[in-house]
């Protein structure tokens, strides 16, 4: 599990493809501190880390993860939100993540707004994915609050810490993000629409 605070942005070194899958290079700060099948998270995708080294380490995502994320999408130099999942003992600082993305979205627009940003996001339209206004979503791995929120589109506030300390100072119209809707919605979502299903259809 994870909480959605970006730990690092790391930097993509190399990449590889192997039939459906794709091996990424990633350097950090803390990656001799990393150990194989540590589970951490990448713009929000939980990915398994196969291989340690000095300053960089390796995960495979597969062709699943490709098709569901933007990590198909990242080139060598790219930045990438990092951070290793939660420990039972930690403090919970953000939001329920678990580190696997629902769809992704493209930024609509960003607006400066004298100290602050404000960012704009589309997705496809889906019943089980639901924002409302101050609940939790979270953006290429960042926990972030939801400010407004439209059919198939909300909008969330970036203070300038966020903006310099994760990938969010990268984005711009047209960029693919990441997408973990709140599990707690996602749940009564399902529920609606089992209930939907099930109640009788009159003649």
């Amino acid at each position: 599990m994870f909480t959605g605070i970006i730990e690092e942005v790391a930097q993509v070194q190399s990449l590889q493809k192997e039939g459906g899958n794709l091996h990424l290079e990633l350097s950090c700060s803390f990656a001799r501190q990393l150990q194989i099948d540590q589970s951490v998270a990448h713009n929000g995708a939980c990915l398994t880390v196969v291989q340690g080294g000095k300053n960089s380490f390796w995960v495979t995502a597969i062709e699943e993860t490709l098709q569901r994320t933007n990590l198909g999408q990242l080139a060598v130099g790219d930045g990438v939100n990092l951070e290793r999942c939660m420990p039972a003992n930690g403090r919970f600082d953000g939001h329920i993540v678990q580190g696997h993305v629902d769809t992704t979205a493209h930024v609509t627009s960003v607006y400066e707004k004298d100290g602050s940003w404000e960012y704009w996001f589309a997705y496809r339209p889906d019943p089980a994915h639901v924002t409302v206004p101050k609940g939790s979503i979270t953006i290429n791995g960042v926990s972030l609050t939801v400010v407004a929120s439209g059919q198939n589109e909300f909008s969330v506030a970036i203070i300038p810490y966020t903006y310099e300390h994760t990938n969010f100072h990268q984005l711009k119209p047209g960029d693919l993000v990441n997408l973990e809707f709140d599990v707690v919605g996602k749940y009564v979502a399902k529920l609606l629409q089992m209930e939907q299903s099930a109640a009788p259809k009159e003649d």
